[in-house]
């Protein structure tokens, strides 16, 4: 995450190397501030930690060809398997719950 905060901070940079020090495109030397990268590397952990429902959630939903099938049914007349669709994202959804 520390990388991803440099990068953040200062767009310029291309190249990080922790034992060295980050550089730009012309290989010249880019002073940071580890204080400032040390806020943002904490502020990114906490935005992943944050999303880790969401996650856990993509695997287990069902495909989207299912529901292009069930759209599809629903346009016929046929509504099942369009509840049955909604009620596999519903059962992701209790499993893995969105913090409040």
């Amino acid at each position: 995450m520390r990388h991803e905060a440099i990068r953040r901070l200062y767009p310029q940079v291309v190249v990080v190397q922790d034992d060295i020090g980050c550089f730009d495109s012309s290989n010249n030397i880019v002073e940071i501030d580890n204080n400032l990268v040390q806020t943002e590397t904490t502020r990114l952990i906490a935005e992943y930690a944050a999303f880790e429902y969401s996650r856990k959630r993509q695997p287990e939903y069902p495909p989207l060809q299912d529901l292009a099938d069930a759209l599809y049914w629903q346009n016929k007349g046929d509504s099942s398997k369009m509840q049955a669709y909604l009620a596999a994202c519903e059962a992701v959804k209790q499993k893995y719950p969105k913090e409040a």
